[in-house]
């Protein structure tokens, strides 16, 4: 058996009230882009959220569908002033391969849907009917796991009287790969990119007091016109992202939570928090959907064992628009955040009507962190202090659940992490559910957060850049969404898309182009990095952390030619530290056999510790090694068939989750000087 890898997350000391310069909100689907106030984006993006970044009083504020993106915390933590109904239930399903739907109306409230299927959200539909997806015995291309292009879901829900004077809005926290959203056959948006969050407005279809039907219609392009040919022939779309197969498992459908949920006319969108050195600085987006302008105060709580006390400021929105509330004072007795005591707080915003008393009328609050991230003298410093980062990468799917991972899944798959002393995890080419980033707060663990933007070439990098604009609105929307989570250290934003001589403008465009949309909106300024397929990237000189993936001794060259390489990458740029994105071999379990045998337990074991060495050889100016992969996967990447499908290149492996030779070698690794 052959593997094969393409190769190519009241004491004040400054308080500031409403900053000047709000934005009146436009109504959807007019794109947000024609509204007042300055558009960041140079370029037109055609890609259908409208995503972008508008400056509102001085604080870069991201907009899709024509509002502000709002916080994602309703899948757990409910807020007292606002209303929530879940749709996380048993939803009426139906295939669609011949893309009959919409010409029959089945987004229509008065469609007949009794004789449809069933399907649970959340859920992956590829496990509806696919027996033996986890097993490496079963036969590949057969079941729902190879149903592509379009999917029905339908459901009732029985909107609340008490509504009427009420924002609302639709969250989903995932639908792959792109879905359509109606309620009672009002289309409210589309959305695209399988791995990210979105809110739909629907105000206007919204009919309190009745029982309304949402429908969804959800696509996936098919990975090959055959799955099981010979010599598969891929389906590509030069807008989707990825635009090609990869080598992970597409998962479809509603893979996450969604809800409704019901806010107030005023309310408080997203609450930005930044704490370092004793200061928490936080910036409370205010949407005001009333036709009335709002003249009251927001009190902003840092928190029980932050040391400070609320602040209060004044609030003034004017109608229909969104503002900033700018809050700066110190903390004085909150904890620093890191792996060996990851020390979280709460910051609580309230508003509230009335200059001086009036009743609450919206809150929003916040887990954050304090800690401070430097770049500096080829190293990357946590608190003033150099980290090496022993790292994992690792895909979000269960044999059981595939993307649809329940809490106990998640609990289990993490906790090989922290069993394996592993301290840094890169969420490799696509977001993931928020409980993950949850976990890694709680529990000390540094994360690279990555989007979906795989395996590119010239042409999808300049499409992206200056026509579609969709790699820009998931890098917007990653950082916005992971913004206040201490444990996202580091921006991803690309894995191993191509680069050829004459392409290098195009390729540096695109980067810069996604390093300016994270940086525009996180107030921290994370490093950024990428996962590049070559040691001489031609960008590199745009990365504050300098990111590679190898493979020595595997696709090309030996084990032993690592160190020299990571000696000419520290010449050419001394001051940058660099991180290892990926490293790995494979092994089938079970398979024992020389260590220089390609196969065997061994031989994985044996590469694992050759790379491992040369890297904590190196930590003046190696950041980290981040091994390539926790666990087994799956992919349609075409090859693996007689496996159904599973690369073997884990510490574990995919069903039963057990571990290879590798997993005790990595446990034991040492970092430098013991760490």
């Amino acid at each position: 058996m052959t593997e094969f890898i393409h190769p190519s997350r009241r004491t004040v000391l400054t308080a500031m009230g409403v900053a000047a310069g709000f934005v009146t909100l436009p109504a959807w689907p007019q794109t947000a882009r024609a509204a007042d106030g300055p558009v960041l984006d140079s370029h037109p993006a055609n890609e259908p959220s409208g995503t972008h970044v508008r400056d509102v009083g001085g604080t870069n504020v991201v907009f899709q569908y024509g509002a502000v993106l709002p916080a994602f915390d309703g899948w757990r933590t409910h807020e007292p002033t606002r209303d929530y109904l879940s749709l996380d239930r048993r939803w009426r399903f139906r295939f669609d391969p011949a893309d009959r739907g919409l010409g029959e109306a089945w987004q229509s409230p008065r469609l007949d849907d009794r004789g449809w299927g069933l399907i649970d959200v959340p859920a992956a539909w590829d496990l509806l009917n696919t027996p033996g997806f986890g097993s490496e015995a079963a036969p590949f291309g057969k079941g729902t796991a190879f149903n592509d292009g379009y999917a029905w879901y339908r459901t009732t829900v029985d909107v609340p009287a008490s509504w009427r004077a009420r924002h609302v809005r639709i969250a989903f926290l995932a639908a792959g790969y792109s879905a359509e959203v109606w309620l009672d056959g009002t289309h409210l948006g589309k959305h695209e990119g399988a791995n990210s969050p979105f809110a739909l407005p629907v105000d206007g279809a919204l009919r309190p007091g009745t029982r309304q039907t949402i429908a969804v219609r959800v696509f996936r392009r098919a990975s090959y016109t055959d799955y099981t040919a010979s010599a598969p022939q891929p389906v590509t779309d030069d807008h989707e992202l990825p635009y090609k197969p990869v080598d992970h498992w597409p998962y479809a459908g509603l893979t996450r939570s969604a809800w409704i949920e019901a806010v107030p006319q005023v309310t408080v969108a997203k609450l930005l928090v930044a704490a370092a050195d004793g200061r928490l600085e936080a910036h409370a987006v205010v949407e005001n959907h009333g036709d009335s302008d709002f003249d009251g105060r927001l009190t902003l709580d840092p928190g029980r064992g932050s040391g400070g006390r609320p602040t209060v400021v004044a609030a003034r929105i004017a109608a229909r628009s969104a503002d900033v509330v700018r809050v700066v004072l110190r903390i004085p007795g909150a904890p620093h955040w890191s792996p060996a005591s990851p020390r979280t707080l709460t910051a609580r915003a309230t508003l509230a009507a009335g200059r001086h008393s009036g009743p609450p009328v919206d809150t929003l609050s916040t887990v954050y962190g304090m800690r401070e991230l430097a770049v500096g003298e080829a190293q990357l410093k946590l608190n003033g202090r150099p980290v090496f980062l022993k790292g994992l990468n690792w895909h979000e799917e269960t044999a059981a659940h595939g993307r649809a991972m329940t809490p106990a899944e998640y609990d289990r798959e993490l906790g090989h992490i922290t069993a394996l002393g592993a301290d840094f995890i890169r969420n490799c080419v696509y977001n993931r559910h928020p409980y993950v980033y949850d976990w890694a707060d709680e529990h000390g663990v540094m994360v690279m957060d990555d989007i979906d933007t795989m395996w590119l070439n010239t042409a999808q990098e300049k499409l992206q850049t200056e026509r579609y604009g969709l790699a820009r609105a998931l890098a917007l929307t990653m950082a916005w969404n992971q913004h206040n989570h201490p444990s996202v250290i580091l921006w991803g934003l690309q894995n191993e898309s191509e680069i050829d001589a004459a392409g290098a403008p195009v390729y540096r465009a695109w980067l810069a182009d996604l390093k300016a949309a994270v940086k525009a909106v996180d107030l921290t300024r994370r490093p950024v990095t990428w996962a590049s397929s070559t040691s001489n990237d031609p960008a590199f000189d745009l990365a504050d952390v300098i990111g590679f993936n190898e493979y020595f001794g595997y696709f090309y060259g030996q084990d032993a030619d690592l160190g020299t390489t990571l000696d000419a990458v520290h010449a050419k740029y001394p001051d940058k530290p660099i991180l290892i994105t990926e490293n790995g071999t494979w092994s089938v379990a079970g398979t024992h056999g020389p260590a220089i045998t390609q196969g065997t337990e061994e031989w994985q074991a044996a590469s694992f510790t050759a790379h491992w060495a040369q890297v904590t050889a190196r930590s003046d100016f190696v950041a980290g090694f981040t091994y390539w992969v926790l666990k087994d996967y799956k992919e349609r990447a075409g090859y693996n068939q007689a496996y159904n499908g599973i690369s073997v290149m884990g510490l574990l492996t995919f069903a039963e989750e057990r571990p290879k030779l590798v997993y005790d070698a990595y446990r034991k690794a040492a970092g430098p000087r013991g760490s």
